[in-house]
């Protein structure tokens, strides 16, 4: 098995606000993965929490990857919801959790063991599956895309019905998160990438999902991530990056 990871943040004077982490039990079968994008407040940092984002991001992603190898019998669904439950209680009594930008974050989660190979992708961040053959399919939440595709997205269609959603405060979100299970041995490996080092697709169109992947697997996350930076620093991709000029990236491999 080889499983590498890596992050960098967009701007190295601000705190990364992604997540990455791998587990695998001491039983010796199996893993998970878990990979958080924290979505950053605005300028004015209004948030409702003392904590930040990170802090959020943190403990939410220990909590989730805690819960995803400790309780195999429970759904990755069930999972994320006990975990958002977790990390509001923890701050629920100095913050203010129905703050529209209470720190949240996109979530993505892989699961295997000597069955099968499960999955959960909760807004933007993306995760790859590659089959034993070579086949590449990109799992995908893509609320936003389709709203942005119908005009600018509104941070009043965060966490609303016809919105997108994203782990915050209430543990019902997990039922929006895409999800599913496939047999252990039709997948090769995974990766899991935060939007900043996703937009090597998404953004910079440098080619496509499965090209993306053949760059993870032969030169590993780092070289994806710079890659990406090498395209943010280009004179004129400025002006027409969606965004941030540089984002957080964060990135995990998993060969099974």
């Amino acid at each position: 098995m080889r499983i590498e990871l890596a992050t960098q943040p967009g701007d190295p004077h601000h705190p990364n606000e992604d997540f990455a982490s791998v587990a695998l039990p001491a039983s010796g079968h199996g893993g998970a993965l878990v990979l958080l994008d924290g979505v950053t407040p605005p300028p004015s940092g209004d948030t409702g929490c003392t904590h930040g984002v990170p802090w959020f991001t943190a403990r939410l992603g220990g909590a989730l990857l805690e819960l995803a190898v400790s309780r195999p019998g429970h759904t990755l669904a069930d999972c994320l919801s006990e975990a958002v439950s977790r990390t509001a209680d923890a701050h629920r009594a100095t913050c203010d959790l129905t703050h529209r930008r209470t720190p949240q974050a996109t979530v993505v989660v892989a699961r295997w063991d000597d069955e099968r190979v499960e999955h959960l992708v909760l807004s933007d961040s993306a995760l790859l599956v590659e089959a034993p053959d070579g086949t590449v399919a990109a799992v995908l939440d893509d609320r936003i895309e389709r709203l942005r595709a119908l005009g600018p997205v509104t941070d009043a269609q965060r966490n609303a019905p016809d919105g997108f959603f994203t782990a915050a405060a209430d543990p019902a979100v997990a039922g929006r998160a895409v999800t599913g299970t496939a047999p252990r041995a039709s997948v090769r490996s995974v990766a899991a990438l935060t939007d900043g080092a996703g937009r090597w697709v998404e953004v910079f169109g440098l080619g496509s999902w499965t090209e993306c992947f053949t760059l993870l697997s032969k030169g590993g996350p780092q070289a994806l991530i710079d890659a990406v930076r090498s395209a943010e620093s280009d004179a004129g991709w400025g002006v027409r990056v969606r965004g941030k000029v540089r984002d957080d990236a964060a990135v995990v491999y998993a060969e099974l």
